[in-house]
Parts: C-alpha cells; structure tokens; sequence
C-alpha cells in the first residue's frame, strides 16, 4: 500500500473529495494552516494500492484548480490601454507519496 498526502485549498477539498469518490478512492482529512500566507488548508490521507497512485494525483491535478476573475478597476485599466483581460485557473496541491509497510484495521 502506498500512503498520499494532498494538502489542498480548504474551499477545494469537497470537490476533490467528491472526484475522489466517484473514482472509488476514500480519503480522511484534517485541517491545518501554513505557509507564507499562513492559510487554512486541509491535509488529506489517501491509502492506495501502488498501480493506484498515478491515477489519484491525476484526479487531485484536474481538479485542484480555481478559476479567478480580473477587479473591475484593474478590468478598466487593462482595456484602457487595449489588453482584455481574462479570466484564468489558478490553484494548487503539494502531495506526499510514501509507503506503508503495515495497514491494520481495528
């Protein structure tokens, strides 16, 4: 068994956790807070099988993803001096992939 450790946008941790069981994955998580903005985010723990793997950073890749909109001033500006602004997708996940050498069950 293989242990992956996503740590993930806390507004991004339902749907990912909804992908994740549409593809027949189980994840337990936990919330936690660091980094430089110290933001809140969810640590979530995805026991797997090893030919699983690739497939459950896949799915935490698609989907890890927001999209953001241009301010209404800083839209103003751009068109002012003729770029048209756009929204874009931004996001992130850090994940950990680590063997398990004993799963037991109680």
């Amino acid at each position: 068994m293989k242990m992956i450790m996503a740590i993930v946008p806390r507004d991004q941790t339902d749907h990912l956790l909804e992908c994740l069981i549409a593809a027949g994955f189980t994840a337990t998580f936990t919330e936690g807070r660091g980094g430089v903005l110290r933001q809140a985010e969810h640590m979530l723990f995805i026991a797997v099988p090893p030919e699983a793997v690739d497939t459950v950073l896949e799915i935490i890749r698609r989907n890890c993803r927001s999209p953001v909109g241009v301010e209404s001033n800083l839209e103003r500006n751009f068109r002012a001096l003729g770029v048209q602004p756009a929204a874009t997708e931004v996001g992130w996940a850090m994940t950990f992939v680590w063997d398990l050498e004993r799963v037991e069950n109680y």
